[in-house]
Protein backbone atom coordinates (compact mmCIF):
# COMPACT_ATOMS: atom_id res chain seq x y z
CA UNK A 1 0.00 0.00 0.00
CA UNK A 2 1.81 3.08 -1.26
CA UNK A 3 -0.73 5.79 -0.59
CA UNK A 4 -0.29 7.83 2.57
CA UNK A 5 -3.14 6.81 4.86
CA UNK A 6 -4.93 9.71 6.56
CA UNK A 7 -4.94 9.63 10.36
CA UNK A 8 -6.99 11.42 13.02
CA UNK A 9 -5.16 11.62 16.36
CA UNK A 10 -7.10 11.93 19.63
CA UNK A 11 -5.56 12.78 23.02
CA UNK A 12 -2.42 13.56 21.05
CA UNK A 13 -0.14 14.92 23.78
CA UNK A 14 3.13 16.09 22.25
CA UNK A 15 2.75 13.54 19.46
CA UNK A 16 4.94 10.48 20.12
CA UNK A 17 2.33 8.12 18.70
CA UNK A 18 1.75 10.52 15.80
CA UNK A 19 5.45 10.72 14.99
CA UNK A 20 5.76 6.93 14.89
CA UNK A 21 2.89 6.77 12.40
CA UNK A 22 4.38 9.60 10.33
CA UNK A 23 7.68 7.70 10.12
CA UNK A 24 5.69 4.74 8.77
CA UNK A 25 4.31 6.93 5.95
CA UNK A 26 0.95 7.91 7.38
CA UNK A 27 -0.31 11.50 7.32
CA UNK A 28 -1.70 13.02 10.52
CA UNK A 29 -4.39 15.33 9.13
CA UNK A 30 -6.16 16.35 12.36
CA UNK A 31 -5.25 16.13 16.03
CA UNK A 32 -6.87 17.01 19.34
CA UNK A 33 -5.16 18.01 22.59
CA UNK A 34 -6.81 19.97 25.43
CA UNK A 35 -3.74 20.69 27.62
CA UNK A 36 -2.61 24.18 26.66
CA UNK A 37 0.88 23.55 28.04
CA UNK A 38 1.46 21.12 25.16
CA UNK A 39 0.10 23.11 22.20
CA UNK A 40 3.30 25.00 21.37
CA UNK A 41 5.38 21.80 21.36
CA UNK A 42 2.88 19.89 19.23
CA UNK A 43 2.55 22.65 16.64
CA UNK A 44 6.31 23.18 16.44
CA UNK A 45 6.97 19.50 15.71
CA UNK A 46 3.86 18.77 13.60
CA UNK A 47 3.54 21.97 11.52
CA UNK A 48 1.33 20.44 8.80
CA UNK A 49 -1.26 18.96 11.19
CA UNK A 50 -4.39 20.88 12.19
CA UNK A 51 -4.55 20.91 16.00
CA UNK A 52 -7.99 21.29 17.59
CA UNK A 53 -7.52 22.48 21.17
CA UNK A 54 -11.07 22.06 22.48
CA UNK A 55 -12.11 19.43 24.99
CA UNK A 56 -13.04 16.30 23.10
CA UNK A 57 -16.39 16.34 24.88
CA UNK A 58 -17.23 19.60 23.04
CA UNK A 59 -16.33 18.33 19.57
CA UNK A 60 -19.08 17.04 17.32
CA UNK A 61 -17.91 14.07 15.30
CA UNK A 62 -19.19 15.78 12.14
CA UNK A 63 -16.44 18.41 12.60
CA UNK A 64 -13.71 15.77 12.33
CA UNK A 65 -12.48 14.96 8.81
CA UNK A 66 -12.93 11.55 7.24
CA UNK A 67 -9.86 9.36 7.69
CA UNK A 68 -8.34 5.92 7.20
CA UNK A 69 -7.39 5.43 10.84
CA UNK A 70 -7.93 6.84 14.33
CA UNK A 71 -5.18 6.63 16.95
CA UNK A 72 -4.76 7.92 20.49
CA UNK A 73 -4.32 7.24 24.17
CA UNK A 74 -7.20 8.43 26.38
CA UNK A 75 -5.98 9.80 29.76
CA UNK A 76 -4.55 7.01 31.89
CA UNK A 77 -4.54 8.43 35.44
CA UNK A 78 -7.88 6.80 36.25
CA UNK A 79 -6.52 3.34 35.45
CA UNK A 80 -2.97 3.68 36.76
CA UNK A 81 -1.65 1.39 39.48
CA UNK A 82 0.16 4.42 40.89
CA UNK A 83 -2.90 6.67 40.64
CA UNK A 84 -6.45 6.73 41.96
CA UNK A 85 -7.44 3.52 40.11
CA UNK A 86 -11.02 4.79 39.81
CA UNK A 87 -11.46 3.75 36.16
CA UNK A 88 -14.84 4.77 34.77
CA UNK A 89 -15.78 6.33 38.11
CA UNK A 90 -13.42 9.18 37.13
CA UNK A 91 -14.55 11.51 34.34
CA UNK A 92 -11.09 11.12 32.77
CA UNK A 93 -11.67 7.37 32.53
CA UNK A 94 -14.96 7.98 30.74
CA UNK A 95 -13.14 9.83 27.95
CA UNK A 96 -12.63 6.38 26.42
CA UNK A 97 -16.26 6.61 25.35
CA UNK A 98 -15.64 9.87 23.49
CA UNK A 99 -12.97 8.01 21.53
CA UNK A 100 -15.55 5.29 20.81
CA UNK A 101 -18.22 7.87 19.89
CA UNK A 102 -15.95 9.37 17.24
CA UNK A 103 -14.82 5.96 15.98
CA UNK A 104 -18.41 4.85 15.49
CA UNK A 105 -19.23 7.98 13.49
CA UNK A 106 -16.12 8.06 11.26
CA UNK A 107 -15.76 4.31 10.55
CA UNK A 108 -12.10 4.32 9.43
CA UNK A 109 -10.30 1.20 8.22
CA UNK A 110 -8.67 0.71 11.62
CA UNK A 111 -8.08 2.22 15.04
CA UNK A 112 -5.39 1.99 17.72
CA UNK A 113 -5.86 2.97 21.37
CA UNK A 114 -3.23 2.77 24.11
CA UNK A 115 -3.44 2.82 27.90
CA UNK A 116 -1.64 1.76 31.07
CA UNK A 117 -1.34 -1.84 32.24
CA UNK A 118 -3.39 -0.87 35.32
CA UNK A 119 -6.46 -1.44 33.16
CA UNK A 120 -5.82 -5.15 33.71
CA UNK A 121 -6.37 -4.91 37.48
CA UNK A 122 -9.23 -7.07 38.68
CA UNK A 123 -11.15 -4.07 39.96
CA UNK A 124 -11.38 -2.77 36.37
CA UNK A 125 -12.33 -6.10 34.77
CA UNK A 126 -16.00 -5.25 34.22
CA UNK A 127 -15.15 -1.80 32.82
CA UNK A 128 -12.54 -3.32 30.51
CA UNK A 129 -15.04 -5.86 29.20
CA UNK A 130 -17.45 -3.01 28.53
CA UNK A 131 -14.86 -1.01 26.60
CA UNK A 132 -13.88 -4.04 24.51
CA UNK A 133 -17.52 -4.74 23.70
CA UNK A 134 -18.13 -1.09 22.80
CA UNK A 135 -15.26 -1.23 20.30
CA UNK A 136 -16.73 -4.39 18.78
CA UNK A 137 -20.20 -2.85 18.64
CA UNK A 138 -18.75 -0.07 16.47
CA UNK A 139 -18.18 -2.69 13.79
CA UNK A 140 -14.58 -3.75 14.42
CA UNK A 141 -12.63 -6.95 14.95
CA UNK A 142 -10.68 -6.25 18.14
CA UNK A 143 -7.16 -7.40 19.00
CA UNK A 144 -5.94 -6.62 22.53
CA UNK A 145 -2.53 -7.19 24.10
CA UNK A 146 -0.11 -5.86 26.70
CA UNK A 147 3.28 -5.01 25.20
CA UNK A 148 6.58 -4.10 26.83
CA UNK A 149 8.27 -1.31 24.87
CA UNK A 150 11.72 -2.81 25.51
CA UNK A 151 10.79 -5.61 23.08
CA UNK A 152 10.34 -3.11 20.24
CA UNK A 153 13.48 -1.00 20.05
CA UNK A 154 12.81 1.16 23.12
CA UNK A 155 15.47 1.21 25.89
CA UNK A 156 12.91 1.07 28.68
CA UNK A 157 10.69 -1.29 30.65
CA UNK A 158 7.26 0.13 29.80
CA UNK A 159 4.21 -2.13 29.84
CA UNK A 160 1.12 -0.74 28.12
CA UNK A 161 -2.07 -2.25 26.73
CA UNK A 162 -3.07 -1.74 23.11
CA UNK A 163 -6.45 -2.06 21.44
CA UNK A 164 -6.23 -2.43 17.65
CA UNK A 165 -9.40 -2.79 15.62
CA UNK A 166 -9.91 -3.68 11.96
CA UNK A 167 -13.26 -2.79 10.38
CA UNK A 168 -15.37 -5.92 10.02
CA UNK A 169 -15.89 -5.68 6.26
CA UNK A 170 -12.12 -6.12 5.74
CA UNK A 171 -12.46 -9.67 7.09
CA UNK A 172 -9.24 -10.11 9.05
CA UNK A 173 -7.93 -9.80 12.59
CA UNK A 174 -4.85 -7.74 13.39
CA UNK A 175 -1.89 -9.81 14.63
CA UNK A 176 0.53 -8.01 16.94
CA UNK A 177 4.16 -8.03 15.74
CA UNK A 178 6.71 -10.31 17.34
CA UNK A 179 9.36 -8.78 19.61
CA UNK A 180 12.55 -7.60 17.93
CA UNK A 181 15.64 -9.73 18.45
CA UNK A 182 17.95 -7.05 19.85
CA UNK A 183 17.26 -4.85 22.84
CA UNK A 184 18.50 -1.27 22.98
CA UNK A 185 20.40 -0.35 26.17
CA UNK A 186 20.89 2.88 28.06
CA UNK A 187 24.41 3.06 26.67
CA UNK A 188 23.01 2.82 23.14
CA UNK A 189 20.43 5.50 23.86
CA UNK A 190 22.20 8.16 25.92
CA UNK A 191 25.85 7.09 26.13
CA UNK A 192 27.06 9.81 23.78
CA UNK A 193 25.28 12.71 25.52
CA UNK A 194 27.33 15.04 27.76
CA UNK A 195 27.13 13.83 31.37
CA UNK A 196 26.81 17.36 32.73
CA UNK A 197 23.41 18.74 31.67
CA UNK A 198 22.15 22.12 32.86
CA UNK A 199 20.69 21.96 36.41
CA UNK A 200 17.33 23.69 36.90
CA UNK A 201 16.66 24.30 40.63
CA UNK A 202 13.21 22.92 41.48
CA UNK A 203 12.25 23.05 37.83
CA UNK A 204 11.71 26.80 37.56
CA UNK A 205 13.36 28.36 34.53
CA UNK A 206 14.37 31.86 35.62
CA UNK A 207 16.36 32.68 32.52
CA UNK A 208 16.81 31.27 29.07
CA UNK A 209 20.35 29.95 29.45
CA UNK A 210 20.66 27.28 26.79
CA UNK A 211 21.88 23.81 27.75
CA UNK A 212 24.87 22.39 25.87
CA UNK A 213 22.46 20.09 24.00
CA UNK A 214 18.82 20.77 23.13
CA UNK A 215 16.58 20.17 26.22
CA UNK A 216 19.56 18.62 28.03
CA UNK A 217 18.63 20.02 31.44
CA UNK A 218 17.39 18.37 34.61
CA UNK A 219 15.39 19.28 37.67
CA UNK A 220 17.28 19.44 40.94
CA UNK A 221 15.69 19.13 44.38
CA UNK A 222 15.08 16.51 47.00
CA UNK A 223 13.86 12.93 46.69
CA UNK A 224 10.80 11.69 48.57
CA UNK A 225 10.83 8.78 51.02
CA UNK A 226 8.73 6.83 48.51
CA UNK A 227 11.35 7.45 45.84
CA UNK A 228 14.13 6.36 48.20
CA UNK A 229 12.28 3.16 49.10
CA UNK A 230 13.45 1.47 45.89
CA UNK A 231 16.59 1.35 43.78
CA UNK A 232 16.20 3.96 41.04
CA UNK A 233 19.43 3.26 39.14
CA UNK A 234 19.80 1.02 36.10
CA UNK A 235 23.24 0.31 34.63
CA UNK A 236 24.54 1.26 31.20
CA UNK A 237 23.93 -2.22 29.80
CA UNK A 238 20.33 -2.34 31.06
CA UNK A 239 17.14 -0.76 29.81
CA UNK A 240 15.70 2.13 31.81
CA UNK A 241 12.95 2.04 34.36
CA UNK A 242 9.65 3.43 33.02
CA UNK A 243 9.86 7.12 32.14
CA UNK A 244 7.03 8.67 34.12
CA UNK A 245 5.20 11.97 33.73
CA UNK A 246 6.29 13.36 37.12
CA UNK A 247 9.65 15.14 37.08
CA UNK A 248 10.49 14.06 40.62
CA UNK A 249 10.02 10.41 39.65
CA UNK A 250 12.59 10.48 36.84
CA UNK A 251 15.15 7.65 37.17
CA UNK A 252 18.74 8.34 38.21
CA UNK A 253 21.43 8.61 35.53
CA UNK A 254 23.35 5.31 35.06
CA UNK A 255 26.66 6.98 35.99
CA UNK A 256 25.64 6.42 39.63
CA UNK A 257 26.12 3.13 41.53
CA UNK A 258 23.04 1.26 42.67
CA UNK A 259 21.48 2.64 45.82
CA UNK A 260 22.42 1.04 49.15
CA UNK A 261 19.77 -1.09 50.86
CA UNK A 262 19.15 0.01 54.47
CA UNK A 263 15.91 -1.86 55.20
CA UNK A 264 12.93 -3.28 53.32
CA UNK A 265 11.58 0.09 52.19
CA UNK A 266 14.57 2.35 52.65
CA UNK A 267 17.63 2.95 50.51
CA UNK A 268 20.22 5.68 50.35
CA UNK A 269 22.80 6.97 47.91
CA UNK A 270 26.19 5.28 48.22
CA UNK A 271 28.39 7.10 50.72
CA UNK A 272 31.07 9.25 49.15
CA UNK A 273 29.48 9.12 45.68
CA UNK A 274 26.38 11.23 46.27
CA UNK A 275 27.52 13.68 43.58
CA UNK A 276 26.87 11.05 40.90
CA UNK A 277 23.15 10.84 41.65
CA UNK A 278 21.04 13.11 39.50
CA UNK A 279 17.78 12.77 37.65
CA UNK A 280 17.84 12.00 33.96
CA UNK A 281 17.60 15.16 31.88
CA UNK A 282 14.63 16.01 29.70
CA UNK A 283 16.63 15.09 26.59
CA UNK A 284 17.80 11.81 28.13
CA UNK A 285 14.18 10.92 28.91
CA UNK A 286 13.24 11.89 25.35
CA UNK A 287 15.91 9.61 23.89
CA UNK A 288 14.75 6.76 26.12
CA UNK A 289 11.25 7.39 24.72
CA UNK A 290 12.97 7.30 21.28
CA UNK A 291 12.19 10.87 20.25
CA UNK A 292 14.75 12.17 17.74
CA UNK A 293 17.11 14.93 18.83
CA UNK A 294 15.45 17.44 16.49
CA UNK A 295 12.13 17.06 18.33
CA UNK A 296 11.93 20.27 20.38
CA UNK A 297 10.17 20.39 23.74
CA UNK A 298 9.00 23.90 24.63
CA UNK A 299 8.15 24.80 28.25
CA UNK A 300 8.51 27.48 30.92
CA UNK A 301 8.72 24.98 33.76
CA UNK A 302 10.86 21.91 33.26
CA UNK A 303 8.20 19.72 34.88
CA UNK A 304 6.10 20.17 31.73
CA UNK A 305 8.95 18.76 29.66
CA UNK A 306 9.06 15.61 31.79
CA UNK A 307 5.24 15.42 31.71
CA UNK A 308 4.98 15.58 27.92
CA UNK A 309 7.63 12.92 27.44
CA UNK A 310 6.42 10.60 30.19
CA UNK A 311 2.85 10.59 28.86
CA UNK A 312 3.89 9.86 25.27
CA UNK A 313 3.85 6.56 23.43
CA UNK A 314 7.49 5.72 22.55
CA UNK A 315 8.12 6.66 18.94
CA UNK A 316 9.82 3.39 17.98
CA UNK A 317 7.01 1.28 19.43
CA UNK A 318 4.46 3.40 17.55
CA UNK A 319 6.48 2.95 14.34
CA UNK A 320 6.58 -0.86 14.69
CA UNK A 321 2.82 -1.03 15.28
CA UNK A 322 2.07 1.42 12.47
CA UNK A 323 4.24 -0.54 10.06
CA UNK A 324 2.56 -3.81 11.03
CA UNK A 325 -0.92 -2.32 10.55
CA UNK A 326 0.06 -0.98 7.12
CA UNK A 327 1.52 -4.33 6.01
CA UNK A 328 -1.52 -6.30 7.16
CA UNK A 329 -3.92 -3.84 5.54
CA UNK A 330 -1.92 -4.06 2.31
CA UNK A 331 -2.06 -7.84 2.19
CA UNK A 332 -5.85 -7.84 2.63
CA UNK A 333 -6.77 -4.89 0.40
CA UNK A 334 -5.16 -6.13 -2.83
Amino acid sequence: MRKKLKIVSLFSGCGGLDLGFEKANYGIIWANEFDKGIWETYRHNHPTTFLDTRSITDINEAEIPDCDGIIGGPPCQSWSEGGAKRGLEDKRGRLFYDYIRILKAKQPLFFLAENVSGMLLERHSEALRGIKQAFKDCGYSLSFKMLNACDYGVPQDRKRVFFVGIRNDLNFDFVFPNPLEKRVTLKDAIGNLPTTPLPIPNGIILNREKPVFLNHEYMTGGFSSIYMSRNRVRGWDDVSFTIQAQARQAPIHPQAPKMTLISDNKREFKKGEEHLYRRLSVRECARIQTFPDNFVFLYDNISMGYKMIGNAVPVNLAFVLATSIREQLSSHLK
